[in-house]
């Protein structure tokens, strides 16, 4: 059967310890140039959208200058009938 040793435990902190202070130390190195790159994402989307809306706002006025200025009368559905509450 196997025992644990005193040596054993210390070499494993120290395993722990190396990886903390490891990650730790490339998390200072990557995590901005990751965040960069998320912002740099975001706002391509964004200017992609800010676009997409010009676009749609400029053939929309166009539309609007082609169409007549007459407006078109709304169908009559039939007339409103108020209801009240019986206790």
């Amino acid at each position: 059967m196997l025992e644990a040793s005193f040596a054993g435990l210390l070499r494993t902190l120290a395993y722990i310890i190396l990886f903390y202070y490891l990650f730790k130390f490339l998390f200072r190195i990557f995590a901005p140039i990751l965040m960069q790159k998320a912002i740099n994402k975001v706002q391509q989307k964004m200017e992609d959208q800010v676009k997409q809306q010009q676009n749609y706002q400029q053939g929309s006025s166009q539309d609007q200058s082609q169409s007549t200025v007459k407006p078109q009368e709304k169908k009559k559905v039939g007339e409103y009938i108020e209801y009240e509450e019986v206790d």
